[in-house]
């Protein structure tokens, strides 16, 4: 039994120094299994690489592709700067929406001159649907008398004017409702207007004009502005003019505005010029909704006289509210027993839909896109010309091609 054990022991001692010996054959094999996977792993990225690297030694410079390259750095810089500035550059969108503004003022820009029209004849009034005159109150108009060559001689305040017509009004009703007071006010206003007609004809022999210049602040209504001579009683002006047909109303608009101008805004009545010459007449214009595309295309339906209230959003936020309109003219000649007088009208009303134009910056990845485009297909497209002109120099310099040609 002793002995056995002992055989046994030496066996099982025998076969595990043999297992052990086997596995440790295993492993430089194991090992060589894992490099060469790495190995392949290795192979195949490098596999992808759309780059590969060329020696130096191999590489051929020639001074056609020195060039092209030129050629192509200068067209690439050049894209560069144009996708550059068209990225920095703003865009503005358009959007419509129910005009909620109530009880507001709408002001009115002007800036006109009349060559034939003397200051102290001149006057504004501004009536909207109620029939209120908004030029007493709230309105900032200057006047500036020319000479025959354009240049100023004086300014004068028309508020003064509008002052002077109110109280020459209401000497004319206390003439009806007080006798006793006749004369002397009958001999007042014929003094006035002695003086009135004389200094006007004086005027007018020397071609003095007026420049009218300034802000009317009106209501948020429809109604109508307009320069003429109606401030003038109708005999003075008979006397001054000699009739409706010699008032000249020739005029240049140089800024006509429901508001501040936005980036981008053309008003159509600047440097208008209309001069007449051996006839007088009115001009109306019906200032009516803005041309936009836009609006015109979506809302054809609005009324044709009318300003289209608008907000101007800056990409910093800041909101400018102001208004854009289109203009037509019509012009009426004055017939010899045509009872009215010679004017200048114009003639609004309000849209009920208001446009807002926002500014929206340009996507920086849209940037990175185009750029991307424009210089790969430049690089490309230099590639492909540096390949044709080395093809083609190649075969008219090698003396072979040349016998081959012939």
């Amino acid at each position: 039994m002793r002995k056995r054990y002992i055989a046994v022991g030496v066996y099982c001692q025998r076969k595990s120094r043999y297992s052990y010996s086997k596995k440790s054959s295993y492993l430089p094999d194991l090992r060589k299994l894992i490099k060469r996977r790495k190995m392949g792993l290795k192979q195949t990225i490098r596999s992808l690489d759309a780059f590969p690297r060329t020696e130096e030694h191999l590489l051929q410079k020639t001074q056609s592709g020195a060039l092209v390259s030129v050629v192509g750095l200068v067209i690439m810089a050049t894209l560069f700067i144009h996708e550059l500035t068209y990225y920095l550059t703003t865009y503005t969108v358009h959007e419509m929406s129910v005009d909620l503004k109530r009880g507001e003022t709408l002001p009115i820009h002007i800036n006109m001159t009349f060559p034939s029209l003397p200051c102290d004849v001149a006057s504004i009034d501004a009536i909207d649907l109620s029939g209120k005159h908004e030029v007493d109150l709230d309105t900032n108009i200057w006047k500036l008398r020319l000479n025959s060559h354009g240049h100023i001689i004086g300014t004068k305040y028309l508020s003064d004017l509008v002052e002077n017509k109110h109280t020459t009004r209401n000497h004319d009703d206390k003439e009806h409702h007080d006798g006793s007071a006749k004369k002397p006010h009958k001999f007042s206003f014929d003094k006035d207007a002695e003086n009135m007609i004389n200094k006007v004809k004086k005027a007018l022999e020397n071609g003095e004009g007026c420049r009218v210049y300034g802000v009317l602040d009106v209501q948020r209504v429809a109604g109508n502005f307009h320069i003429s001579v109606h401030a003038l009683n109708i005999y003075v002006a008979q006397m001054i003019f000699g009739g409706a047909k010699h008032v000249n109303v020739s005029h240049m608009i140089h800024d006509l505005s429901f508001g501040p101008k936005y980036p981008g805004l053309h008003n159509p009545l600047d440097d208008t010029v209309r001069i007449l010459h051996d006839t007088s007449g009115t001009f109306k214009y019906y200032i009516k909704r803005a041309s936009i595309k836009l609006l015109r295309r979506l809302h054809s339906n609005i009324g044709c006289l009318q300003i289209v209230p608008t907000e101007y959003r800056y990409i910093s936020k800041e909101v400018l509210p102001t208004n854009q309109f289109s203009v037509s003219e019509y012009f009426s000649p004055m017939n010899e027993f045509d009872r009215t007088w010679p004017a200048v009208y114009f003639l609004y009303d309000l849209s009920p839909i208001t446009v807002t134009i926002k500014e929206e910056c340009r996507s920086f990845l849209h940037f990175i896109t185009r750029l991307s485009a424009v210089l790969g297909g430049t690089f490309a497209l230099t590639g492909m010309l540096d390949r044709w002109m080395y093809r083609l120099i190649k075969a008219l310099t090698t003396p072979s091609a040349r016998g081959a040609y012939r």
